[in-house]
């Protein structure tokens, strides 16, 4: 298996002093290339913060991650926004759009902080992907709660990142809205070849990923591949 994200044996707190907590517990565990991995749990299992780790968003405490070939352990702050913005697409339940910037600006900041020429071209392109060509010009508050979280989506994979991962991206969305952002979600995946992690409490979610990690209690309970059925 080539490997696109890889834990070895991550212990992870938050807080400080006496309220300190123990986050995840000694999770080893690797993601193919191009698999899609759904992590599930009871709420306080240590979901997001797993997301996050592989994200370095957050920094282990010990054991080693690894992502796309890049040891995360011991890197800047500089360094791994760096290897953020190339390498991996992040989507947020709660869309994290610039409020004073319209679509295509919040699309194209990860371009621009990059220093792209093309940042507004390749944000236009990315729109349209994600069926918002006629809204570029809107600000957030001027869209649907499905069309920021498509706006955002856009944003995530504008730079085409060979990893993506959502943290509950359809919390704040109705079922209808939600079952178009996954659909939309696994086309693009599927259609770049990207590698995609996903936090979410819905089954349904889940069981379109290739594999369902459930934790508990900051540790894998499970690790289940999805049974192929047949037609």
């Amino acid at each position: 298996m080539v490997k696109a994200i890889e834990l070895e044996n991550v212990d992870l707190s938050l807080g400080r002093g006496a309220s300190r907590v123990h986050i995840l517990k000694g999770i080893s565990l690797a993601v193919a290339h191009g698999e899609a991995v759904g992590l599930v749990g009871p709420s306080g299992s240590g979901k997001s913060t797993l997301l996050m780790a592989m994200a370095g968003l957050e920094q282990a405490d010990s054991g080693k991650i690894v992502v796309d070939g890049q040891n995360l352990s011991g890197m800047s702050e500089d360094a791994l926004a760096r290897f953020r913005g190339r390498r991996i697409g992040i989507v947020f339940q709660s869309f994290h759009l610039i409020p004073t910037m319209t679509a295509v600006e919040n699309v194209a900041v990860p371009l621009e902080l990059a220093g792209a020429r093309d940042a507004f071209e390749r944000a236009r392109a990315e729109l349209d992907a994600v069926g918002l060509g006629g809204r570029m010009q809107h600000y957030p508050a001027e869209l649907s709660g499905g069309e920021q979280q498509r706006v955002a989506l856009a944003r995530a994979l504008v730079a085409d990142p060979a990893i993506l991962v959502a943290d509950e991206p359809t919390g704040n969305l109705d079922e209808t809205t939600g079952g178009q952002i996954v659909d939309l979600l696994f086309d693009l995946k599927r259609d770049r070849g990207a590698t995609l992690v996903l936090v979410t409490h819905d089954p349904a979610l889940a069981a379109r990923c290739d594999r369902t990690i459930r934790l508990r209690s900051g540790m894998i309970e499970s690790d289940r591949a999805r049974v192929a059925t047949a037609v």
